[in-house]
């Protein structure tokens, strides 16, 4: 992917601005400076795209046996998806 920006506003303090970045490339942008990570998410157009198709996202777990499990194997069949933490 190729993202045209200005150079000086996309480089500061001698390292990318993630900030500027993110903008150009109208994504959300999270960090945590504590542990030194930043992530970039997908940009509301194609968020919106996803969401409208109402297709959820393929993902695979593993069940209690450790078999793993893709929700894509269960397409066509009525599924229920319960999501539980401790914390």
């Amino acid at each position: 992917m190729c993202v045209p920006v200005d150079q000086d506003a996309l480089v500061g303090d001698g390292g990318l601005d993630l900030g500027v970045f993110a903008d150009a490339l109208q994504r959300p942008l999270v960090t945590d400076e504590k542990h030194v990570v930043a992530a970039l998410g997908a940009s509301h157009h194609d968020r919106g795209e996803a969401l409208a198709s109402l297709q959820a996202p393929d993902f695979t777990l593993p069940d209690l046996d450790g078999n793993p499990h893709s929700l894509s194997d269960q397409r066509g069949k009525k599924v229920l998806l319960v999501a539980y933490a401790s914390w």
